[in-house]
């Protein structure tokens, strides 16, 4: 494909039902009212001068290059801050306004460095551009006065460039950085010809509040900013669009190469979640594909104290094949298994799924939602129908009031948290609960009414004592209960109870009683409230209980059908969504469906070939507990990394430890593969052809960049597996997987890649009642008819602090990381996270003698690590808040084995601690946390 270039319309589009007729240089065109009439041009396809208009941003009328003639109208106003008028003539081409071009043109060019053979953005500079479009010929005005040209560059962000010496001060970075992203690092400073863009307060790029998302790149008409790697690399000449691989936003974006090379991600504006946005992950951090670090080809050994023997692909899944099935002849058909990965396409997953109950001839698949997302399913299934979000994200433009349970969008899922933020300034209100203060409490023009900073593990309490206040205040919709719901009777009278109120409550959860009465009043009394929550809620010993109490609070207020409400979970990673829509889980195949229905069971089996057992199978933390004692001796691990990620690492180490076969499918050597038999190298998104399903049920395609870098796709390595197992399972392209997907799943039916090339993308429901996609879920009725309320009683979880463990760890996620670290380590991300820290409040520093930056000891009842410390008040006291990024930390060595009571998601989010000051004895730091990390382990 040659490079994309995506059409600029120069202010953004004006919808609305009222249209007005103009006439632009005597072509009609008819637009919404409160169109500019640059835009309204371009619309007609006749394209005015520009160089401070751009439609991603609100138009601006600095650079004067726009100017038009209007009948009636006198001089020559901006067509960019013009509206369009009914009738309006518009005449863009008279001597008069080529005349005015012209000089605008030659003072831009006279304050400019005139190397354009030379520069970076030659052939992709706007300013170069417009000087031909207008026919610039003569530049009368010289160097000789006061310039810009010395002005020293800013090479201090790992990603790109700001070069002050070509600036035009348009202000477009400025804009994007404060309308699109939302984070106002940027300003002008100065005034008149000492106008200049300024990161923060006269700071450097790296040293500002700056999260570098790229918008000001996207924006810059110049090779002001410019991308580093095409500094280094060149302009590149074709694209390809792909999906992101990192959070669960999955955005859109343009791989563009020169040649073979990738030169840089570019935000696809026809994305349907982010609509030409983006953050530094997907926007920058894509260099881990071609790391060295990656393998390439298979190796096995014998047992894992033996070196790794690099193999050609067919040994290596003989390989495969022939243990397993040893291990099956000696333990019986259910002692293997495999984990799959919500990294990986839906087509990948599918098959995996599809190799384990056709091949393997068991129900062992589990997904690594399992310690994330599976209260969701489970919690949403109940109550609404259906396992998955309700809303599209553009929704969140309709809210009124915004609760942010449990999540922190800002750092999590950025391009969304940038759209909430828009919206909050716009005038919606934000309630946050969670017990760290997130950004979102605060930032430059956002500010939460209510911060609900409750104790770890107290969600359902919060929850019942809001929908306590709905209910006994009457503020219920009643309407929308009667004619939808069922079960509100029973649920009424329960969290009326005087246990439930926030009085009751407060001394459990620390919110102060009126603060959560006015917050569940704001929630209640909105037209239109939206819940949006993450892994605060799920990764809990009552995440599930946590999640129908949400989808409780949302139906009595009538917060369901339509857009700008919802209960919305933020997916972690890239296909959270899409691993459990396909099967993953052991006890369901594709959509969600119970593998004891006979009926499901025989679509498949007719399809197949082959008898799937009506019984679950083993979850992942049953195949730990399982191996341990014996049972289980096989495990295929597909793009996890479960010896980092999962929770009291020293039960998943003996666990992997005590199988026979352990087979890691990756890109790196990680944590598991320490303990593997055989490591299989995968391929990474830039090499993958499939579908990706995003937080808000968007199935994305995954388009192939380059070629697999290994000589296989994964979904290829697995079919091989399951054909030398003796199931023979081919496909000749990933489309005919789709297509078996669709075939065996109703909520698909209508699904694919020839519908997604054609769509773009669509959200599933996608069938013959919805064939374009379904963007809001329950509009009329929820699919299992009436949604269920369902009685949500607080337990409080098992884990409680001890005078020898006094503390609460929580944990979370940073900005520049991704999970477990494996892809954004290897790429210049390091340079805002190169380690995990412990946050803990100044009170509990002092009493523990802790200063800023002191190395300490994080223990718990199952284990201990050693990282440094950051003294903060974003944490309440006696609670203390870690990220899980980098191995060496190993914060998964002290959490613990509990888990939510209908998922087994393990309980992240709360683990007695007690933090001391470590004594090195010595050694280097770094040596120190890698070693306690060990001893914690051992």
């Amino acid at each position: 494909m040659t490079l994309l270039k995506e059409p600029d319309f120069g202010t953004p589009e004006r919808p609305g039902g009222a249209t007005v007729s103009v006439e632009v240089d005597g072509l009609p065109v008819t637009v919404p009212e409160g169109t500019s009439v640059l835009r309204a041009a371009a619309q007609a396809g006749i394209d005015i001068p520009k160089l401070c208009a751009t439609d991603s941003v609100e138009p601006f009328g600095s650079c004067r290059l726009c100017v038009v003639e209007i009948d009636g109208r006198r001089g020559t106003p901006a067509s960019c801050t013009t509206p369009v008028a009914d009738g309006m003539v518009v005449r863009t081409q008279t001597p008069k306004v080529e005349k005015l071009r012209q000089g605008t043109m030659e003072l831009y060019i006279s304050d400019h460095p005139l190397d354009c053979l030379t520069c970076s953005a030659n052939g992709d500079c706007e300013l170069q551009d417009m000087a031909g479009v207008v026919g610039l010929r003569q530049v009368r005005y010289g160097y000789e006065g006061e310039n810009h040209l010395d002005a020293a560059p800013d090479l201090s962000n790992p990603y790109f460039d700001f070069n002050p010496s070509k600036c035009i001060v348009c202000s477009r970075c400025v804009r994007a950085c404060g309308e699109v992203q939302g984070t106002f690092a940027l300003t002008i400073e100065g005034r008149g010809f000492d106008s200049k863009v300024s990161p923060g307060a006269g700071e450097s790029f790296m040293d500002s509040e700056c999260v570098s998302c790229g918008a000001c790149v996207q924006a810059c008409p110049t090779a002001t900013l410019q991308e580093r790697s095409v500094v280094e690399l060149g302009m590149p000449s074709r694209s390809v669009v792909t999906t992101c691989a990192y959070c669960g936003v999955g955005c859109s974006f343009k791989a563009e190469l020169r040649g073979d090379q990738l030169v840089r991600m570019v935000p696809y504006k026809d994305g349907g979640a982010n609509e030409g946005h983006s953050c530094v992950k997907g926007r920058f951090a894509f260099g881990y594909a071609t790391h060295p670090d990656r393998k390439l080809k298979p190796m096995v050994r014998e047992k894992t104290s033996d070196p790794w023997r690099e193999v050609e692909w067919d040994e290596a899944i003989q390989a495969v094949a022939r243990r397993m099935r040893a291990i099956q002849d000696a333990y019986g058909p259910a002692s293997i298994g495999a984990i799959s990965s919500s990294r990986c396409t839906n087509e990948e997953v599918y098959v995996v799924q599809k190799m384990v109950r056709a091949a393997f001839g068991n129900n062992n698949v589990d997904t690594c939602a399992r310690v994330c997302h599976s209260p969701t399913g489970y919690g949403l299934k109940q109550t609404f129908g259906e396992s998955a979000g309700t809303q599209d994200f553009r929704s969140v433009a309709k809210a009124d009031v915004i609760m942010v349970i449990g999540a922190n969008p800002t750092d999590g899922h950025p391009v969304f948290g940038s759209r909430m933020k828009r919206r909050l300034r716009e005038g919606a209100q934000l309630v946050v609960v969670d017990p760290r203060r997130i950004d979102l409490v605060r930032s430059p023009h956002v500010e939460a009414a209510h911060h609900l900073q409750l104790r770890p593990s107290t969600n359902v309490a919060v929850i019942n004592s809001m929908a306590h206040v709905v209910v006994t205040e009457q503020l219920v919709d009643a309407s929308f209960v009667a004619e939808r719901c069922e079960g509100f009777a029973e649920w009424a009278e329960f969290v009326a109870l005087p246990e439930n109120s926030p009085e009751a409550t407060e001394a459990v959860t620390g919110v102060p009683a009126e603060q959560l009465r006015a917050a569940a009043r704001l929630y209640a009394a909105a037209p239109n409230g939206a819940i949006y929550y993450g892994l605060g809620v799920t990764e809990h010993s009552q995440g599930s209980t946590m999640v129908m109490g949400m989808a409780n609070l949302a139906m009595a207020c009538g917060n369901i059908g339509r857009d700008g409400v919802g209960v919305n979970p933020l997916r972690g990673q890239n296909n959270v969504q899409g691993s459990c829509d396909m099967g993953s889980f052991p006890h369901e195949l594709t959509g969600y469906r119970h593998v004891s229905d006979d009926a499901v069971r025989t679509v498949f089996e007719q399809l197949w070939g082959r008898s799937i057992l009506p019984e679950p199978g083993l979850r992942i933390p049953n195949m730990f507990d399982a191996a341990i004692d014996g049972s289980f001796r096989g495990l295929f691990v597909h793009g996890e990394d479960i010896a980092q990620s999962d929770p009291n690492l020293k039960h998943v180490s003996a666990a992997l430890s005590a199988m026979e076969l352990v087979v890691v499918q990756d890109l790196f050597l990680n944590e598991t593969a320490k303990f593997a038999h055989v490591f299989l190298p995968g391929a990474s998104f830039l090499e993958k052809d499939g579908t990706f399903t995003n937080a808000e049920r968007r199935i994305n395609r995954v388009r192939a960049v380059m070629k697999p870098k290994t000589g296989k796709h994964e979904w290829q390595i697995v079919c091989e597996i399951a054909t030398a197992m003796g199931y023979p399972m081919a496909y000749d392209h990933p489309s005919q997987i789709m297509d078996e997907i669709a075939q065996v799943t109703p909520t698909f039916t209508g699904v694919s890649f020839d519908v997604l090339d054609k769509l773009g993308s669509v959200q599933w429901p996608c069938n013959e009642q919805a064939p374009e996609g379904t963007p809001t879920m329950h509009v009329d009725a929820f699919v299992r008819g009436k949604g269920k309320f369902v009685v949500t009683a607080y337990v409080p979880t098992d884990e409680r602090t001890t005078s020898r463990f006094p503390l609460v760890l929580t944990t979370g996620r940073i900005l520049s990381q991704y999970n477990v670290g494996a892809q954004t380590r290897r790429t210049g991300n390091v340079a805002w996270h190169p380690e995990d820290v412990l946050e803990l409040h100044p009170l509990d520093a002092e009493n523990r003698g802790v200063t800023d930056g002191d190395l300490v000891t994080l223990a718990s009842r199952v284990g201990s690590t050693t990282l440094r410390a950051r003294v903060s008040d974003r944490m309440p006291p006696g609670v203390v808040y870690t990220t899980f990024h980098h191995p060496v930390t190993g914060a998964n060595v002290v959490t613990t084995e509990n888990s939510d009571w209908a998922t087994n998601c393990p309980e992240y989010k709360v683990t007695a601690v007690q933090v001391g000051l470590a004594h090195p004895l010595g050694r280097h730091a770094s040596e120190s946390v890698g070693d306690d990390r060990l001893a914690g382990v051992d």
